[in-house]
């Protein structure tokens, strides 16, 4: 489905009409098993047991589970008005699965309008015909969130590293011969037949799962790593486990090792100690994450954990970028206080499952177990999202440029014009223009883009300037 020349080797979900299949990633890295998917509730039971995760790919494996359910007519309706009720009921049985995902919401949302415009357009008397074409449509909209998602991904991949690669300072003195592989030369941001200039390449730090097996490929925060790699700006990436599911140890290693990019996998509580003692040495410039909502004063929720590397972040003077589609940004959203948490199992704390390791220290992918890692009595409290405020972000990378952090909050009127307009909201903090000042130093409101239509190419040039 799509273009297949921009897809990557790893493949959260293989999809052709009539047919569903979502790789089972609690599996990985041990194992590569794909599960059909045939059916919403077997769609529901895959994404809330977390065989699949990550917000866009949520919201992808919901809406073309039902596009398989219709394409096989197991909705039974002889009437549209009957169809469109049985796809709504199915769509808010799907958004049961997983609330926090604003991605799935507003995949549900265009759906259902997809579907009711479908059955008032439908030129046929025969209601039969009408049913089909009222199919065909929801299938051809979800087919199209599936596409359009790797499309945003490559889009944001490279505006995050051309906006990072932005704040990094010319090399003014000699290269030694034996240090050259840890820069990288090109014309200096912004300029036009200037000459090349020498920088420090640069490393990242990541959190959770954000690539491939979230999305529909390249992946959003990871993404950007994948293009920061790809463009020769990387030194290395850094990894957390992200405790309790352990998203980055089995899923985020898993692809950096995959795609053959420098990386090490670091515990959760060991951030701080990497920013003291590794910063200067390995230029570590950035937190990467990517975002579950994020509410329209860009207070974002994401990954347990994810606040705490926000604070450690500024406290070492590393930036701290959000890597999110226009879709996960929710301006009907106010602030991260309105922002539903999901409350998980506590056996995903004091349980662990994975593959035996033999005395020889050999991983035999054919023997898995689950052990106790935890007394059994204790209570436990395990929120899979925490909410960083905005005033911790610094700028959110989306596929139509990025956005920079104004007065402790974000404005996105430039970017969704028409969802502002639809729902009658002005942004606050905007002035006449909508926009405010930037100091050069990423602590403006404003937006740097070029776009939207040009941003789909891969081999676009990038525009790097400030804007003042």
């Amino acid at each position: 489905m799509g273009d297949e020349s921009k897809r990557t080797g790893l493949e959260a979900i293989k999809y052709q009409r009539g047919k569903l299949q979502v790789l089972d990633q609690l599996r990985l890295p041990h194992e590569f098993v794909y599960d059909d998917v045939e059916t919403c509730e077997e769609s529901f039971d895959c994404i809330k047991a977390m065989r699949v995760r990550g917000a866009p790919a949520i919201a992808i494996v919901a809406a073309l589970a039902l596009a398989v359910e219709l394409d096989h007519k197991k909705d039974g309706a002889t009437s549209t008005e009957d169809l469109v009720k049985y796809i709504d009921k199915r769509l808010d049985y799907l958004m049961g699965s997983r609330p926090t995902a604003v991605d799935l919401s507003n995949a549900i949302k265009l759906l259902k309008k997809i579907s009711q415009n479908a059955a008032h357009i439908s030129p046929s008397a025969d209601q039969s015909t009408a049913c089909a074409d009222v199919r065909l449509a929801y299938i051809e909209g979800a087919e199209k969130i599936l596409e359009d998602d790797l499309t945003t991904n490559l889009a944001i991949g490279r505006y995050g590293a051309e906006y990072l690669r932005s704040l990094q300072k010319p090399h003014s003195v000699p290269i030694d011969e034996t240090d050259e592989l840890r820069y990288f030369t090109t014309s200096p941001p912004g300029t036009q037949g200037l000459p090349d200039q020498a920088y420090r390449k640069l490393s990242v730090l990541t959190h959770c799962n954000t690539g491939s097996l979230a999305t529909s490929g390249h992946g959003t925060a990871l993404g950007i790593i994948r293009s920061l790699h790809k463009m020769n700006y990387l030194d290395h990436a850094f990894c957390t486990e992200t405790r309790p599911y352990n998203q980055g140890s089995r899923l985020t290693a898993f692809e950096l090792v995959y795609e053959e990019i420098p990386s090490t996998l670091i515990t959760d509580s060991m951030a701080g100690a990497l920013f003291a003692r590794r910063k200067t040495e390995k230029n570590i410039a950035a937190v990467i994450v990517g975002a579950d909502r994020v509410a329209r004063n860009g207070d974002t929720a994401n990954k347990i954990g994810t606040y705490s590397l926000a604070i450690l972040a500024k406290e070492h003077g590393i930036k701290f970028i959000v890597a999110a589609p226009t879709t996960s940004i929710d301006i009907e959203t106010e602030t991260g206080a309105d922002i539903k948490i999901e409350d998980r199992v506590g056996t995903e704390l004091t349980q662990i499952s994975g593959a035996v390791v033999g005395k020889d220290g050999t991983v035999d992918v054919g023997n898995t177990a689950r052990v106790a890692i935890a007394d059994q009595r204790i209570g436990v409290w395990n929120p899979a999202f925490d909410v960083t405020p905005a005033k911790y972000i610094d700028a959110i990378i989306t596929e139509k440029g990025e956005v920079l952090r104004y007065k402790d909050m974000f404005n996105f009127m430039d970017i969704m014009p028409e969802k502002f307009k639809a729902l009658g909201i002005k942004a606050e903090g905007s002035n006449e223009s909508g926009w405010g000042s930037n100091d050069g130093n990423g602590n403006g409101n404003g937006l740097r883009m070029v776009s939207s239509k040009a941003s789909t190419n891969e081999d676009m040039q990038f525009q790097m300037d400030p804007v003042h």
